[in-house]
This record gives structure tokens, C-alpha cells and sequence, in this order.
């Protein structure tokens, strides 16, 4: 038995598929997630491949009888559970239009009906999250999402994708941390068009406090995925340190964060989902991150971060690599992707909460592979 089916019938996106990779290793969100899904089921159809222990797995099939499609991940080269899950979907879906979401995403209708729109024009297309409770660690994180804002886009957990872009790769690499950084990188080295929709916001649920403290170090070791980031973040200790022999130093440095930070929320419409004072946490995560990326470096020497039982060394594959990779595809294949129409302006849209599926009783206590 692969899973229990759903055929899709009535939902108002029959041409996009929905894939959902989860592992848990506790139910604690499960009546929200489960509701959740009752609406989305309403909208789209749903792929869940769960990589939960037996007895969750069991629990899972149970409460979403008849509203997705529920299987096993298949077995798929790397130690990145994740990136198993998302082909696992991706080789089930009948559909071209694919939503990749993890398990804290909300969707409401209209941001989902943009989304599947916008890969019309897209092989992927990556849309900007937000929280929609905000305690503490939701406000240092949301810093985080600012400050990328400011610079250029965040890395959402969710994407669209068109399932004929990831058969012209024939999958991404599974043995990287980085993995949404690894699909869009892939994507775009085999000819593929990436668009940026940073006004088109989806909702998402914060962690609890101690899976977040958790990921401090493993979301630094992203960054070696990106040499650049990577090379600016580590002088920030060594400029903080000689700063704080003068602590009036401090001032502009701290000043320059928030005013960046503020930058960041203020641009493609950010203010209708991010509050006034969410730039003032910038000098926290500057300093979290300061710290973080040399430990992270210290991981990498040792071997690796530690990623659900793993040892993983690479955060993501060199851009070069993936360009090499492909260009043999390009120069001999008679179409690798279909063409796509020029990037076009997206226009500003405000999220409807009025439209989101259910109010959140409580974070999810998940934890995606």
C-alpha cells in the first residue's frame, strides 16, 4: 500500500498539486495542521509524504483520510530527508504547477491562486514568508527575513515550481543543507527562469522557542553556500571586538543594522505583513549571527553540521559546478525548458487575512527533514 488517495476532484486549482514533506516526531500540532489541510483540500490537492515513525505515520493516515494523498518517501540519494520528500511528490504529481511547502506554511486562497499564476511565466517562482504569531524568537527571526529583504530576497519554505523543470534536472541533490538555496540553483543552471515574488506573502507558523534556539548554528552554515554572505559574516566578530573597546563605536554600527533592516520591510510592500518594530531586532540577530557563523565554521572543520542523525559537510553545490553540469543538456538537448515570457512587474498584493483557513491555536511543534 503506497498511501491513501485522493483524486482532486472539485478543488478550485485543478491544474497545480500541492506537496507537503514532513517527518515528526511528536503529534502536538496535529488537530492545527489537520485543519489546515481540511480547508487547502478545498483549493488544491495535496501530496503529505511522511517520514514519521510508524506509529505517528499510522496516527497521520487516520486524521487525513480523504483529504490528501498520503505515502511513504521513496528512496532518493543524500542524507537530506527533505529533498526525498519533495521528489517522492514530485514523482507522484500528475499536475505541471507544483506548490513545495513544509508543514508551518499557510496559504490562504488568494496568495495560492497568484502562485500557481505566476508559473505561467516561471519554471520557479519564490514568494516571501511572514509569521503569523509573532513571540519573541519570531521577532529576532523576522530581523533575519529584513535584513535579506534589504540585500536582495529571502529563502522562503515554500516554492512553486513546474514539475517539467525539475524532469529536465532529473532531481536535485539530496546531500546538502541548503536544499531550497540547491532546487532554485539547479533550476536556473539547466536553463530555467527563477522569479522573485517578494510582495506576494504567505504565512507561516513560528517554532517553538527551543527549535529555535536549536537552528541557531545549523542556519549559519547555510551561509557556506554562499561565499560572498559567508566572507562578510565572519568579520562581524572580529569588528564587533574592536568595537567594544570603544563602546560609542557600537552606535553606528548598531544604527546602520536597524536602519537596513528597515529597508528591507519597507520595500515591495513588506509593511502590510511586518511591524514598525520589527527592524529594532536587527542588532540582536546581527550579533546571534556574529557568534553563530564561527561556530558554524568550527563544523565544517569538524566534519559538518549535525542534520537529523547526519553529518552533513555541504551546505549547498557551487554554482559553477551546476552550470558545468548542465551545459553539455543545453548545447544538445532540442528544448531543455520551455521558453518562459520576459520577467514582467508583479504587481502589489496585501495578504487577506479575512481568507486565512483558520485561526492558529498554537505553533506546530513539528520538525520537517
Amino acid at each position: 500500500m503506497t498511501g491513501t488517495e485522493r483524486s482532486g476532484q472539485g478543488v478550485q486549482l485543478p491544474e497545480a498539486e500541492y506537496i507537503l514533506p514532513l517527518r515528526w516526531f511528536s503529534d502536538e500540532g496535529l488537530d492545527e495542521l489537520t485543519g489546515y489541510l481540511r480547508v487547502l483540500s478545498g483549493w488544491i490537492r495535496i501530496i503529505v509524504v511522511d517520514g514519521s515513525a510508524p506509529e505517528l505515520y499510522k496516527a497521520h493516515a487516520a486524521a487525513w483520510a480523504g483529504l490528501v494523498e498520503h505515502r511513504r518517501p521513496e528512496a532518493w540519494p543524500g542524507r537530506n530527508g527533505k529533498v526525498a520528500g519533495v521528489m517522492t511528490g514530485v514523482r507522484q504529481s500528475s499536475k505541471e504547477y507544483l506548490v513545495l511547502a513544509d508543514d508551518d506554511v499557510r496559504y490562504t486562497l488568494p496568495a495560492l491562486r497568484r502562485l500557481v499564476g505566476l508559473l505561467a511565466g516561471a519554471d520557479v517562482v519564490r514568494p516571501q514568508n511572514y509569521f503569523l504569531t509573532l513571540p519573541w524568537h519570531a521577532r529576532w527571526d523576522t530581523a533575519r527575513t529584513l535584513l535579506n529583504r534589504a540585500v536582495s530576497s529571502d529563502f522562503p519554505g515554500t516554492l512553486g515550481v513546474r514539475r517539467s523543470a525539475l524532469e529536465a534536472t532529473d532531481g536535485y541533490d539530496g546531500d546538502v543543507l541548503f536544499e531550497n538555496l540547491e532546487l532554485i540553483r539547479t533550476v536556473k543552471a539547466a536553463g530555467g527562469r527563477e522569479l522573485r515574488a517578494d510582495n506576494l506573502f504567505v504565512g507561516r507558523m513560528p517554532a517553538t522557542a527551543a527549535h529555535f534556539r536549536g537552528q541557531r548554528v545549523r542556519q549559519a552554515y547555510d551561509d557556506f553556500a554562499q561565499p560572498v554572505r559567508l566572507a562578510v559574516e565572519l568579520t562581524l566578530l572580529p569588528l564587533l571586538i574592536f568595537a567594544a573597546r570603544r563602546p560609542a563605536r557600537w552606535i553606528p554600527l548598531l544604527a546602520a543594522a536597524v536602519a537596513m533592516a528597515e529597508a528591507g520591510r519597507r520595500r515591495k510592500n513588506g509593511r502590510a505583513v511586518f511591524p514598525p518594530t520589527a527592524a529594532l531586532w536587527a542588532p540582536c540577530w546581527l550579533l546571534e549571527r556574529a557568534v553563530c557563523i564561527w561556530l558554524a565554521l568550527g563544523q565544517r572543520l569538524a566534519g559538518g553540521v549535525k542534520y537529523a542523525g547526519n553529518r552533513m559537510p555541504a551546505a549547498g553545490t557551487p554554482r559553477y559546478q551546476l552550470r558545468r553540469k548542465y551545459a553539455a543538456q543545453r548545447l544538445h538537448a532540442s528544448s531543455p525548458l520551455p521558453p518562459r515570457d520576459q520577467e514582467r512587474n508583479i504587481p502589489c498584493s496585501q495578504p487577506s487575512r479575512s481568507s486565512q483557513p483558520s485561526e492558529p491555536s498554537q505553533p506546530s511543534r513539528a520538525m520537517s527533514s
